[in-house]
């Protein structure tokens, strides 16, 4: 009895300074090509703090859970671009009664846009509005993908005018630009790797 307890206790010795120096050599990552976690970000005056598109959340209106709204910034400021909205009922059960509306009041989709083991489903509608507007409109049901929303979601959007912003965007950046440190630039591995 008396023996293992030993054998435990000197290995314990002998394991936990080595565990420790070794803890002690290796720090924890807090930077990559000059960005560090805990900084201030007024400490980095040359990134631009704008996107072309903001988002505000809603909660809780009618049968919808959540959403977001997505708005121009730059090409039309506060027009909205995106309505991505979360149904109340995540249920595969709804999913089929609202795809079956969808069809009935909008036809068949153009395209599937899911992934081929069926965990994320999702179905893409194209049209053209009265104004000859491109618009899309994505019925979406996700069975355990956790990097998309779980349940059911409706996508309405106008890629057209989002790529307006985008460009509208980029347009404006090259003119407020302000340089980026030299040090930054530079692609070698010690940028590349988080210090």
């Amino acid at each position: 009895m008396k023996t293992p307890r030993l054998i435990i206790l000197i290995t314990l010795l002998l394991v936990l300074p080595a565990g420790t120096i070794f803890a002690d050599e290796i720090t924890a990552p807090l930077e990559i090509n000059g960005f560090r976690l805990g900084a201030s970000i007024d400490e980095y005056d040359f990134i631009n703090f704008q996107n072309y598109l903001k988002e505000v959340v809603i909660n809780d209106i009618g049968g919808f859970r959540r959403g977001t709204l997505s708005y121009g910034t730059c090409e039309r400021p506060g027009e909205i671009v995106h309505i991505k909205l979360k149904y109340k009922d995540h249920s595969y059960k709804f999913y089929q009664q609202l795809l079956k509306r969808f069809k009935e009041k909008f036809g068949k989709p153009e395209e599937f846009t899911g992934d081929a083991f069926g965990i994320v489903l999702s179905w893409k509608w194209r049209f053209m509005d009265k104004d000859n507007n491109y618009i899309s409109l994505t019925l979406q049901h996700n069975k355990k993908n956790l990097d998309e929303t779980m349940g059911n979601m409706v996508k309405l959007s106008m890629p057209d005018r989002i790529e307006a912003e985008r460009k509208c965007f980029i347009r404006k950046c090259e003119q407020d630009k302000i340089a980026c440190p030299a040090g930054m630039m530079s692609d070698d591995w010690d940028n590349l790797i988080p210090k």
